[in-house]
């Protein structure tokens, strides 16, 4: 699992995680934020509502979690979005968009999702099934007949759940690019993931017997998507989910062809100096990471994917099913997701993983790429929403939503 969460060559810079903040920078910016939090105040003469004096508290709570991670204006930064029951309880931006012209993160801010954006590959997916033209159990060579003999048992299902046992392209990357600087590597598309694939002559491992995080996967169901739908899977997107949700500014990022509206730039500390790291060799891939979107725009997902809005309980259904042969994480693994509990299976539905927090049923997914981190957490039960989004990567942004939703379900 190392190699898919955390990419340490040059080449893999998707998912490098680097230094977080030392701790004790972090545990003075928490005690500076609380004591500059905005504190509630009862009108003289009669008692403040309680409602409003609860809602005012727990933002500054929430604000105290948040506010240490961006210590000096001019930083690249975070936009938090917490929600619970279809209400917003907190949304707040820290920090800039882009150093270079000095703008500001705001709820519309556009930030990269990386993989994040596999909920929205599976979601389109799911409307080809609905739509009678795609079956889950449906092998590779029924949709690419040209695809060799050992697609013939994997199906779109093992793509989504990644048990596929497809060899990763970045591995292949390294490979074929052995000796290069990063930044001397063209970058690769869907299409010559695909192709990449084709040229193979099997998997890692029998589809369907065991569970590997895969992009390539997720880069092929975005080929899918294509060859099925007869439109580009960018327009797919805009046409079936986004338009239909009025998510008017996420877009499944091409460079020169959809411009995306307040764009926030990735970025690495390194020695002390922010430095723009916003594209790698594999940052133009859509299937496995290439959406762009906003506080704003992912407020309106959350509200489909509560409303059933796209598909019905019953059709979304497959989605929160966990894939069965998923493993058991060993307590003393470092190269796991870290909202991931040691000790518990780790489940993965379509675009979701599935293990709980808590005893608390849940839905997540996080996103590394270079330059960004994104996290989207879903309570199933509790109704409780939590979306992290960042252009810089020296956050734990897991630890940082599970604070939030410990001071949440507290209450």
């Amino acid at each position: 699992m190392k190699s898919r969460f955390a990419k340490t060559t040059p080449l893999r810079f998707r998912r490098r995680r680097l230094a977080r903040l030392a701790a004790a920078p972090v545990a003075a910016g928490l005690m500076a934020a609380a004591a500059a939090a905005p504190r509630p105040v009862a009108p003289v003469g009669r008692a403040a509502p309680r409602r409003a004096v609860n809602t005012r508290r727990t933002a500054a709570r929430f604000h105290a979690i948040f506010a240490p991670l961006v210590t000096s204006p001019r930083q690249p930064g975070i936009a938090v979005l917490i929600r619970r029951n279809g209400r917003t309880l907190f949304e707040r931006a820290y920090g800039m968009r882009d150093l270079r012209s000095n703008l500001p993160i705001t709820p519309r801010t556009n930030f990269r999702l990386a993989s994040c954006t596999k909920q929205f590959t599976a979601m389109a997916i799911m409307l080809l099934v609905h739509d009678g033209k795609l079956r889950y159990d449906e092998p590779l060579t029924e949709i690419f007949p040209d695809f060799p003999r050992y697609g013939r048992k994997i199906t779109v299902r093992n793509l989504l759940q990644h048990t596929s046992g497809l060899i990763a392209y970045e591995d292949l990357m390294a490979k074929m690019y052995a000796g290069k600087d990063w930044n001397e590597i063209p970058q690769i598309s869907d299409a010559q993931v695909l192709a990449l694939a084709e040229r193979q002559t099997g998997t890692k491992f029998p589809p369907g017997s065991r569970w590997e995080y895969s992009n390539t996967g997720y880069c092929i169901l975005a080929m899918i998507v294509e060859k099925v739908s007869g439109m580009p899977f960018p327009r797919f997107l805009r046409r079936r989910i986004f338009a239909p949700l009025r998510m008017d500014h996420t877009v499944a990022h091409v460079y020169g062809r959809d411009p995306v509206f307040q764009r926030a730039y990735g970025y690495t500390l390194d020695a002390g100096v922010w430095l723009e790291s916003d594209q790698s060799p594999t940052s133009a891939t859509l299937g496995d990471g290439g959406i762009y979107s906003s506080l704003t725009d992912l407020a309106k997902w959350d509200d489909a994917l509560r409303r059933h809005t796209l598909l019905s309980a019953a059709e979304f259904r497959p989605a929160i099913t966990p894939e069965t042969s998923a493993p058991v994480l060993p307590a003393a693994a470092s190269d796991l997701p870290r909202a991931a509990e040691a000790g518990a299976p780790l489940a993965y539905g379509f675009g979701w993983f599935l293990d709980p927090y808590r005893g608390h049923r849940r839905m997540w997914h996080y996103g590394s790429t270079i330059g960004f981190h994104s996290y989207i957490e879903r309570f199933t039960r509790s109704h409780l929403t939590i979306i992290l989004l960042a252009n810089r990567t020296d956050a734990d942004l897991a630890a940082l939503a599970q604070r939030a939703a410990d001071l949440e379900m507290s209450h």
